[in-house]
C-alpha cells in the first residue's frame, strides 16, 4: 500500500487498485455521565458550556483528545478533572459505547467515546476548562420530554440510566453508591432510587445477605438514633449477583425513555 498526502490527509492506493482514496478527517471525543444517589433522587453530573456551540446550555462533561498521543482513557479522566474538579481514581468508571452519527456536532464530523461513572454522594463539583459551572441535577428533571442538553447528550444519559439500571440486576454495583460502611436498608433505598420502584424490605435482606461475598458483616451497629441499631456492612469482594436481583415487573420509570 502506498501511502501520501499533507499532514491530517492521508491518501493511497492497494496493491489491487491504482484509484487514490482519502481518509476523512473525523475529531475524536470523550463524554462522561457521572451518576449519583443524592437526596432520595438519581442525578446526574451536568456543566454548563461556556463556549460555542451551544454556549450556556447543560451538557455533560468532556472534550477533545488533548493531541494524537493521548489515550482515550485518560482523555475521559483529565476531562472530568478540569470540568467538574473530580478525580477518576476514586470512581467506578466504565465505557457505555461510542456515538459517531453524521450531523450530532455542529462544528464537523465527531465521533465521541462516552463513558458512565457511579460514584457515592459527593460534594458540589467545582467548574473549570470549557465549563462555567457544574452541578448535580436529578435525572428525572434532565430526561422529562421537554428539557435540553447540548449535543446528542440526553440520548447518552438515557443510555447510561439504563446501563446502571441493567447492571444492579447481575453486579454489586449498587454497594458502588455507597458509603464504605452502610445498612442493608441504604442499599435497598440505592435499588429503589435507581429502579424508580419500591421493594419489600424483607425480601430485599434476604437475597442481598444469601449473596456470597456481596456484603460482609463490619461487627457493629448503627448508633439506633431515631430507630433501632442497624447491622453495618461494606461491600465484599463479589462482581456478580448469583442469583440475580431482577427488576420487579411493571413500566420502567420515565428516566429509562428514549427521549432525543
Amino acid at each position: 500500500m502506498r501511502v501520501d498526502g499533507r499532514p491530517g490527509q492521508v491518501t493511497g492506493s492497494d496493491d489491487t487498485s491504482d484509484e487514490a482514496w482519502e481518509i476523512p478527517l473525523v475529531a475524536l471525543a470523550v463524554d462522561l455521565a457521572v451518576l449519583t444517589v443524592r437526596d432520595g433522587a438519581l442525578q446526574v453530573m451536568l456543566v454548563e458550556r461556556g463556549i460555542e456551540p451551544y454556549r450556556g446550555m447543560l451538557a455533560l462533561p468532556g472534550g477533545f483528545l488533548a493531541d494524537t498521543t493521548e489515550d482515550v482513557d485518560r482523555a475521559a479522566a483529565r476531562e472530568l478533572a478540569e470540568e467538574t474538579g473530580l478525580d477518576a481514581a476514586g470512581l467506578h468508571l466504565e465505557q457505555l459505547r461510542t456515538y459517531g452519527e453524521p450531523g450530532r456536532d455542529p462544528r464537523g464530523r465527531v465521533v465521541t467515546v462516552c463513558y458512565v461513572a457511579f460514584v457515592p454522594g459527593l460534594a458540589a463539583p467545582t467548574a473549570g476548562g470549557d465549563a462555567r459551572a457544574a452541578a448535580w441535577t436529578p435525572v428525572d428533571a434532565v430526561l422529562r420530554p421537554r428539557a435540553e442538553l447540548a449535543f446528542d447528550h440526553k440520548r447518552i444519559l438515557a443510555d447510561a440510566v439504563e446501563r446502571a439500571r441493567s447492571k444492579l440486576e447481575y453486579t454489586t454495583l449498587a454497594a458502588t453508591f455507597c458509603a464504605p460502611e452502610f445498612t442493608v436498608t441504604e442499599l435497598r433505598q440505592v435499588y429503589e432510587t435507581v429502579w424508580g420502584q419500591e421493594l419489600d424490605a424483607r425480601n430485599f435482606h434476604r437475597k442481598v445477605t444469601g449473596v456470597a461475598d456481596f456484603l460482609v458483616p463490619t461487627g457493629t451497629r448503627t448508633s439506633g438514633q431515631g430507630g433501632r441499631p442497624a447491622a453495618l456492612y461494606r461491600r465484599g469482594p463479589a462482581h456478580l449477583l448469583h442469583p440475580a436481583m431482577l427488576r420487579p415487573p411493571g413500566p420502567k420509570p420515565p428516566a429509562a425513555s428514549r427521549t432525543s
